[in-house]
């Protein structure tokens, strides 16, 4: 289902941004070990990198906002999705070509 689809979209998106906060926190320590930080450079920077990602997170939850039934049907017409009953004309007039190609 598509609010399934959009989800699943969302949960990427936030598992992608804590996988990059993992590895920058990688990254910082592996140079603490190597000596080109210091230790307290480190957590510095480990303590900026963990609160832009907190504010990126909150600045995206405050600018999103729970689709409504209007927002997906206008995502649907965008993806250009065949309506019930465009679907049942279609069948309806392939019934009747069946019919007709069964005759002759």
């Amino acid at each position: 289902m598509m609010v399934d689809e959009l989800k699943n979209i969302l949960l990427a998106g936030i598992g992608t941004a804590a996988y990059s906060y993992e590895k920058a926190c990688e990254i910082v320590d592996t140079m603490v070990k190597k000596g080109q930080l210091s230790v307290d450079q480190g957590k510095e920077l480990s303590q900026e990198l963990k609160k832009t990602l907190n504010d990126t997170a909150e600045k995206t939850n405050d600018k999103t906002k729970p689709l409504t039934k209007e927002d997906m049907v206008d995502v649907l017409k965008q993806m250009n999705f065949a309506t019930k009953d465009e679907v049942a004309d279609i069948k309806e007039r392939l019934e009747k070509l069946e019919k007709k190609a069964d005759n002759e």
